[in-house]
């Protein structure tokens, strides 16, 4: 089995990490800030780095070139270029929320991942039973922001929802599966003909009901979402 070394030990490269081990590969440890880098390429087959973004190439570069060793990072929005001048590249990104190591071990395996270069990347994806895509460089930063949509925008459009639901007294989890059964129709309908609500019939007197009721701060991200609405019911 390969055996593998990060740089980062933090919730994405411990997740990582753990993931691999139980799936069989060897790891050579987890080398944090105060470590000397420069020799981490040597003795495994996978050097991962999963510092912070802006990190990553400032650490590849301090990494002495192994010709072997295949250097991976896990950022979403970066290309093959933030590894040189190492010759084995490529980037592996989970495409699912890594709240601890634990978790994320466990969410690591069967998920969808973001790949490109090596082909070490696709054995990674295989040993956590996983699947992927390729993204090319050019389309990272657009394939991540979907992503930071995706979950944190949703996170916070849903932290408004928790806020209202206590201000009116009405329990959580009763739109926690309104949320779960809106995203069950996107899945089956897509976006457009999911949408469903006051800005999707055009309803601008409902709108205005919501927007007398709810506080100043709340005001702007309603009306955000809701001129997003009706911009998406305007395509149908």
């Amino acid at each position: 089995m390969p055996t593998l070394r990060v740089i980062g030990p933090g919730r994405a490269g411990r997740s990582l990490a753990f993931a691999l081990e139980r799936a069989g590969w060897g790891v050579d440890g987890l080398l944090g800030r105060r470590d000397n880098v420069t020799g981490a390429a040597a003795g495994v087959d996978l050097l991962v780095i999963a510092t912070p973004d802006n990190a990553i190439a400032v650490v590849a570069a301090s990494v002495e070139p192994v010709p072997t060793t295949v250097v991976v990072h896990l950022a979403g929005s970066l290309g093959l270029g933030a590894l040189a001048p190492h010759r084995r590249r490529a980037a592996v990104h989970p495409l699912v929320a890594l709240p601890d190591a634990e978790i994320g071990a466990r969410r690591l395996v069967g998920a969808w991942f973001a790949v490109a270069g090596d082909p070490m990347a696709d054995d990674i994806v295989a040993a956590l039973e996983g699947r992927s895509f390729t993204v090319a460089d050019d389309d990272r930063a657009v394939y991540h922001a979907a992503a930071a949509v995706a979950s944190n925008h949703l996170v916070v459009l849903l932290a408004q929802v928790e806020r209202l639901a206590a201000e009116a007294g009405v329990p959580m989890e009763a739109y926690l599966d309104l949320v779960r059964a809106t995203v069950d129709n996107v899945a089956r309908l897509g976006a457009e003909a999911a949408l469903t609500g006051p800005a999707a019939r055009g309803d601008e007197a409902t709108i205005r009901r919501h927007l007398d009721a709810l506080g100043a701060e709340e005001r702007p991200l309603y009306e955000a979402m809701a001129a997003e609405a009706r911009r998406l019911a305007a395509c149908r």
